[in-house]
């Protein structure tokens, strides 16, 4: 039979084969001639989905009395010249992931399973790019508002079976040996005996904190490390204003456990005098320190506390904890400015609360007559801007509300009090009857400790309650109380050839793999 087959689609198909051989070549040619970069600044946004983000930036908008300048954020300023992407985060076999398995896939390119430190997928040591970074001669760095021990902060230095290994994972970092370690978690260092207020390391420890913060263990054993911190070299600071004077290779501890949150670090940035470091000025120390080695760095930046903020649905907590970290990035990008050399990374490791803005059925406003002569009479309540400068009234968390409260002589622990504490710390109020509800729920956290499999802190539920009561009234909806699968956004800023390829749909072992491969120096082996 006669072939009456046209030629064209085979010339057709030739042609397109040709393109993208075409295209593979230039993109290979471009890959291969990209200039090498001398820094690379990882910032994670822990459980800063694009939700957080939207917050931050409903409230640089739309707040009425909003304390950012000229309404702008520095994811703004960032994106002036830099690009967008976004990424998945799922680890290995499952659908979510933590922090431990994000950080460990950013930090080394490789999947990770739930809940591991610094392990592939099968559960061997995978080289980080901290540890790929000092084999290149490069200085390192890890700064987190959390403890130095905490999952992400781990991730990039140890190597552990599970994120709970707080005691063991010092060790992991010491042996890392990042040039530069800030953070929370002394507890961590401290031999038990460091707890007992008698004890003259106990007395010692206040003396060389300046009395910054309570002194105590969370080890059972009578490891001292941070007196094999100072064998390996290491300059130990514990306030802001030792930090101000560190110069060289430098552990920074700046709390027993978990920093301040971002409501008592909003009152921080006021209070030139504050103790603690802000997560803006141990960014910009470490930088100080870093930028020295002429080899160039790596650092890691986690605003870590944005996290605990979705886990407990603390929507004002929240609103800090993103002001928090939008001060922290204007503080890089001044140090970065417009240079070349430096890629920029802004990220998260998953998304935490499943948190929005909503529209209900309560409270709708009364018609307006507009200046057309139109009526506008919505049918829903659309939620009014000045909800935002509520948000930011919140002065305490749930949590050190309540704290506040326990605390108190049994016969203060009434409504009334309950309600005044929670109305002097919260730009929205409730009333006795609410308050009352609370203290049942505390009555009754022996026998239901948690009434959500979607709940991390399941200890009594107050905050749960307290967030469900107060989230009617702030126009917020929460999907959960632990993380989601909610693909998270890729921030760059840098050289454009070599940020290009982080305006894509990615997952979160490609940004590990490109940010590895930014940063290795010509010729040297991965």
């Amino acid at each position: 039979m006669k072939d009456r087959s046209s030629p064209l689609p085979k010339i057709i198909l030739l042609g397109i084969a040709g393109v993208l051989l075409l295209g593979c070549s230039t993109l290979a040619e471009k890959t291969a001639s990209a200039p090498k970069i001398k820094n690379v600044i990882m910032i994670i946004g822990d459980g800063m989905g694009p939700q957080q983000v939207g917050l931050l930036l409903s409230y640089a908008r739309q707040a009425p009395h909003g304390v950012l300048r000229d309404h702008r954020t520095a994811l703004d300023r960032m994106l002036e010249n830099g690009r967008i992407g976004i990424s998945l985060t799922y680890p290995d076999g499952a659908l979510v992931t933590d922090s431990a398995a994000s950080a460990t896939q950013l930090a080394t390119g490789k999947f990770a399973k739930a809940e591991m430190v610094g392990l592939d997928a099968e559960g061997r040591p995978a080289e980080n790019i901290i540890e790929k970074a000092k084999r290149w001669g490069k200085a390192t760095g890890l700064v987190s508002d959390t403890r130095i021990t905490h999952a992400t902060p781990a991730a990039f230095a140890a190597h552990e079976t599970h994120r709970s290994h707080e005691t063991i994972i010092p060790e992991g970092l010491l042996a890392t040996d990042a040039d530069v370690m800030f953070s929370g978690g002394l507890d961590y260092w401290l031999p038990q005996a460091a707890g007992e207020k008698s004890s003259a390391l106990h007395q010692q420890l206040e003396t060389m904190t300046e009395r910054a913060f309570k002194i105590s263990s969370a080890r059972k054993d009578d490891k001292n490390l941070l007196e094999t911190a100072q064998k390996q070299g290491y300059q130990l600071v514990f306030n802001a204003r030792q930090l101000r004077l560190a110069t060289g290779k430098t552990l920074g501890l700046f709390a027993g456990s978990g920093m301040s949150d971002g409501t008592i670090e909003s009152r921080n940035r006021q209070n030139p005098k504050h103790a603690e470091p802000t997560l803006a000025e141990m960014s910009e120390q470490a930088l100080k320190i870093l930028e020295r080695d002429e080899q160039g760095f790596f650092l890691m930046i986690e605003a870590g506390q944005i996290d605990w903020a979705g886990h407990r649905n603390d929507t004002g907590l929240m609103l800090h904890e993103m002001l928090r970290f939008d001060a922290m990035l204007h503080k890089v990008l001044d140090w970065m400015g417009e240079r070349d050399d430096t890629l920029l990374i802004v990220t998260a490791d998953h998304e935490t609360g499943g948190f929005g803005f909503s529209y209900s059925g309560k409270n709708i406003p009364e018609p307006k007559r507009l200046a057309s002569g139109h009526v506008f009479k919505p049918n829903s309540n659309f939620g009014s801007p000045d909800i935002l400068d509520k948000l930011y009234e919140q002065n305490l968390s749930y949590q050190a509300i309540f704290a506040e409260f326990d605390v108190l002589p049994h016969a203060q622990k009434t409504a009334d009090t309950l309600a005044e504490q929670i109305n002097r710390h919260s730009g929205f109020k409730i009333d006795a009857g609410e308050a009352e509800s609370l203290l049942v729920t505390q009555a009754n956290a022996s026998k239901s400790p948690g009434n959500s499999a979607f709940l991390v802190y399941t200890k009594d539920n107050r905050e749960k309650l307290l967030s469900e009561i107060l989230s009617a009234k702030q126009q917020v909806v929460w999907a959960s109380g632990a993380h989601t699968s909610t693909p998270v956004f890729v921030f760059t800023k840098g050289n454009e050839r070599v940020i290009e390829p982080f305006a894509n749909i990615l997952h979160h072992t490609d940004i590990g793999r490109l940010m590895i491969d930014a940063l290795r120096p010509q010729g040297a082996a991965d």
